[in-house]
């Protein structure tokens, strides 16, 4: 009995998640409406779909509303994917040599750092990042 309920909890748990590709697309489509809205000048729009953490330190170091200080980062244009990984709660997507990383949350992926560039051996070194 144990096994099985075992096994039934890990099939729900595994069914609430989507599947790998599903969390991939939809890690891409947050991405690719992030940047569109910042290519707009929709700050508003940019700044929905950060993560709290992120909102609060570009704020911070800015010294602007999020709104406003999304449009004045170096961020990329919109661009096809050219890579997309997914580690649990955690996904990155690739735009050429840039990457965005993004965080589950109850309502789906938000971005936690944006216009990140690599760095070698380094941290990568992001426009936007929620830390």
């Amino acid at each position: 009995m144990r096994t099985v309920t075992v096994v039934v909890a890990v099939c729900l748990v595994l069914a609430g998640c989507g599947s790998l590709s599903e969390r991939e697309s939809a890690a891409v489509r947050v991405t690719e409406a992030f940047l569109t809205a910042v290519t707009d000048g929709d700050g508003a729009a940019a700044c929905g779909a950060l993560t709290p953490d992120a909102v609060t330190r570009l704020e911070d170091t800015s010294g602007e509303p999020c709104a406003d200080a999304v449009l004045d980062e170096d961020l990329p244009a919109p661009a096809p994917a050219t890579d997309t990984d997914v580690y649990g709660q955690w996904a990155r997507v690739r735009l050429g040599p840039q990457a965005v990383f993004l965080a589950m949350f109850p309502g789906g992926w938000r971005i936690d750092a944006a216009g990140c560039e690599p760095r070698g051996e380094r941290p990568y070194d992001c426009a936007v990042d929620g830390g």
